[in-house]
């Protein structure tokens, strides 16, 4: 399942900042430079370790980038900071012994299956993600005051940004990736197509806004109204979906206040409530391939899970994807059987904290186990592997990311 966006508009704090050519395949698609300070631990306000890794293929964080290239103009695309790096080696279904261990076991499968077509082309490592300077001061306010609610399925005591800079489980780490900031409001069109074996499918149309109640700025876990966001989406194209509406309420506490969502059926001209916009429910127009609480990699409630901080590791993740991101491909350059054309994407190695979700035992979710890989620097969940009932892995999830630099932020121009 591939979506990619082709148009988005992210606003900080009323301004329209961000507008960018790009695509979505399921596959699915400035407020100043931050100041920030190395605290005594060597960490960022984000939590990542500041310091290069021991033989350096790791950079240190110097603060990311913090402002457009030169070629940037306003409300256009956004240009490659890296545009002249050289892949430095490929990594194909012939060399999973020499670099097993920096793969998730679902990229391993992925290059046992696609032997022929599917390869990880690996770059220089850039350790591009910065915040403004509010969302890192909010992310050291959010260390000493933030806490989850009794029952896991909300947080307090917090604001803008992930709450838990240095997770003690994995609850505390997949709100981190939830309530990271994304800007305040978001406007985009994107594409998501659901490619059959042979990789022909139909481009589905699908106009979404969102306003990010909580990452406002003045605005707290207690002053939101219990709101983390509001979302609207509606179905473009193609005709036979043409004005299917979804509205979300999403909340911060789960467990006072779960989702409340509402579904416009154009054909009967009807608005329903919809409490199936939740858990391992389909996604909009994703042919069964994505469930709801895949969208961004993961929403929703965690309550179904049993989630187990593992620690951290080196990987080698998706980073930097401009070239993906570019307005000169079309979706036909970038979707292909099996896979998305490797040939436009763009690896690096990169520490990543890892969370397990295995399914608590009395509830119900197509995906028994679940396996994130979050990047420090950011909390954007960069892959996901999602395992069935036998415990084998079923599906494979990247988030083809990349500096929003002008606001600036880290989000997927593909997953």
């Amino acid at each position: 399942m591939k979506q990619r966006q082709n148009h988005s508009s992210i606003s900080t704090g009323g301004l329209l900042s961000l507008s960018t050519i790009g695509a979505f395949a399921l596959l699915f698609f400035a407020l100043g430079a931050p100041t920030v300070a190395q605290d005594e631990g060597g960490f960022t306000p984000i939590g990542a370790i500041q310091a290069a890794n021991a033989d350096g293929s790791i950079p240190a964080w110097e603060g990311g980038v913090t402002k457009p290239p030169a070629s940037y103009v306003a409300g256009g695309h956004h240009p490659d900071p890296f545009a002249e790096d050289e892949p430095i080696y490929r990594i194909t279904a012939a060399d999973i012994g020499k670099y097993a261990d920096m793969l998730s076991p679902g990229q391993v499968s992925m290059l046992k299956r696609y032997p022929s077509s599917w390869y990880l082309e690996v770059y220089p490592s850039r350790r591009s993600a910065s915040y403004p300077a509010d969302i890192y001061r909010a992310a050291e306010e959010n260390a000493a005051s933030a806490s989850l609610t009794a029952d896991g399925n909300g947080v307090q005591n917090c604001r803008r940004t992930s709450p838990f800079p240095a997770p003690e489980n994995g609850l505390q780490a997949i709100w981190n990736h939830m309530l990271r900031y994304r800007g305040e409001s978001i406007l985009r069109s994107i594409g998501q197509a659901a490619p059959t074996p042979s990789g022909s499918y139909t481009m589905v149309r699908i106009d979404e806004k969102a306003m990010w109640v909580y990452n406002r700025k003045g605005t707290t876990s207690e002053t939101s109204g219990n709101r983390l966001a509001n979302f609207w989406q509606k179905v473009a194209a193609p005709a036979r979906l043409a004005g299917t509406l979804l509205l979300v309420h999403e909340t911060l506490d789960q467990g006072a206040d779960p989702r409340i969502a509402w579904v416009y059926n154009a054909g009967q001209r009807r608005v329903r409530r919809a409490p199936h916009i939740a858990y391992d429910n389909p996604g909009t127009a994703a042919d069964g391939q994505r469930t709801t609480d895949q969208f961004d990699m993961f929403n929703g409630s965690p309550d179904r899970y049993d989630w187990e901080l593992i620690g951290r590791r080196e990987m080698i993740v998706p980073y930097n994807c401009y070239k993906l991101h570019s307005d000169r491909l079309k979706h036909s350059d970038i979707i292909q059987a099996g896979h998305v054309d490797p040939s436009v994407l763009r690896y690096e190695k990169h520490r990543v904290w890892v969370v397990e979700a295995r399914l608590k035992d009395g509830t119900n979710h197509i995906y028994a186990r679940r396996t994130f890989f979050f990047d420090e620097d950011s909390w954007q969940a960069v892959v996901v592997d999602q395992y069935d009932g036998r415990g084998q892995i079923w599906r494979v999830s990247e988030a083809y990311t990349l500096n929003y630099y002008e606001v600036p932020m880290i989000w997927d121009t593909l997953l």
